[in-house]
């Protein structure tokens, strides 16, 4: 704001100084005339404006979430797959209005959680391919966000894959991978691979952390052609490396205690991931990981606490991960999902210390977890009581809702 004040200062001494000397060139002693008086006004008006969208848009947070989609399939039949339940003639009789009717809804989900804003990550899981994003995020109101999206088909017996999505207005893709489910205790067993890309972030020259329009890309120029009559063009500048991993764990459809091994084994691959990149990191260089995903376990489980060592910021020690939905205290919402009467976090979204360093380049704003609950997303629970999640499906009846699952965020400044 000091700067908006001081320019406007600036602007109107310059204004005014100009007025006077028109004035006097004129000999108009009899003072202004009241139109001339308006426009000045009107002038200032917009240029103060101007100015401030600028100062408040560079300061804009860049969000970060995460949403399990539950089984979002397209409505064709997989010939190279045995599972097809969601087709019309399946057991689920997933038609294309009901396909279309699931998109809509996701759709809408998406801009509210986003405040209308592009996210700048978005990681998913129960993805079938590339055609139901394609749908969502190419065929709806989403498209204006100019997202891209990574999604590398699994072993996953249902076909269904982590994905991420990101803005091209926030985010420059550098590289991605899948890391395997390994379990040596078992290794007949198959689960989904984990999800690994990497980011750098961008933003216009002179604009703070405003994102890049679509048609811009890193380039180098050597010639003056950046520069026309003073004015220096519009071209991205690379900021913070983000590494981004997405998790969706093993169920615990044979049994919690059956299936809590499966889980450890997921959080070892991914502790083992991060610790090589921190490791490999240049002396002085703290990497921003991100972690996040559908864990199949609360905060305090075993598998995210002990073997992950993900904890939350209040119970911080040497070599931990900080967990910012380690306790559902502050997060705006009792949890991320519903069994019966009880309200869980299995949705969360884990981070290097580097990440909550405010000294430099992005970090995460205080206080910005939350789970996303919109009243459209829920309804009452004339079983249990209070709300419960509007799903798509319970079991095979449909309902046409949305998701199992409530999606989460945090938000990172600069």
């Amino acid at each position: 704001m000091d700067i908006c004040h001081k320019t406007f200062k600036t602007f109107k001494t310059i204004l005014l100084g100009r007025a006077a000397r028109n004035r006097v060139a004129a000999g108009k002693c009899a003072g202004w005339p009241l139109s001339h008086v308006f426009t000045l006004k009107l002038v200032l008006l917009c240029f103060v404006c101007f100015v401030f969208n600028n100062v408040v848009s560079a300061q804009d947070p860049v969000r970060i979430a995460f949403w399990n989609m539950e089984n979002f399939f397209d409505p064709f039949v997989d010939s190279t797959r045995v599972y097809n339940a969601f087709t019309v003639d399946g057991m689920q009789h997933w038609t294309k209005s009901r396909f279309y009717k699931k998109r809509n809804n996701m759709y809408k989900a998406i801009l509210a959680m986003s405040e209308n804003r592009p996210i700048g990550i978005l990681g998913m899981c129960e993805v079938e391919n590339e055609y139901v994003l394609r749908s969502l995020f190419e065929q709806t109101p989403l498209k204006k966000h100019n997202y891209r999206w990574i999604l590398i088909e699994g072993p996953d017996k249902r076909g269904i894959d982590p994905a991420i999505v990101y803005s091209i207005d926030h985010f420059q893709l550098v590289e991605s991978k899948v890391f395997p489910y390994y379990n040596p205790e078992d290794t007949s067993y198959h689960s989904r691979d984990i999800l690994y890309a990497k980011f750098v972030s961008v933003h216009p020259l002179g604009s703070g952390d405003r994102g890049s329009s679509p048609a811009m890309t890193p380039v180098e120029e050597t010639s003056p052609k950046g520069v026309i009559a003073g004015l220096t063009r519009n071209l991205p500048q690379m900021g913070d490396t983000l590494h981004v991993f997405v998790n969706h764990w093993p169920s615990r459809y044979s049994g919690e205690l059956e299936t809590v091994g499966s889980r450890s084994c997921s959080a070892t691959i991914l502790r083992s991931k991060v610790d090589s990149i921190v490791a490999c990191a240049p002396e002085g260089y703290h990497p921003k990981v991100i972690m996040m995903g559908d864990l199949n376990d609360c905060p305090t489980d075993p598998s995210v606490y002990d073997v992950l060592r993900a904890r939350h910021p209040s119970e911080m020690e040497e070599g931990c991960l900080y967990n910012l939905f380690g306790k559902n205290d502050d997060l705006g919402f009792e949890g991320t999902l519903k069994h019966q009467a009880d309200w869980q976090v299995f949705d969360q979204i884990i981070v290097t210390p580097a990440v909550m360093d405010d000294r430099e380049g992005l970090h995460y704003q205080e206080g910005s977890a939350r789970i996303f609950h919109a009243d459209f997303m829920l309804e009452d629970d004339e079983t249990y009581h209070g709300k419960k999640l509007f799903r798509t499906y319970i079991g095979p009846r449909y309902f046409g809702g949305f998701s199992d699952h409530l999606p989460v965020y945090i938000d990172l400044v600069r």
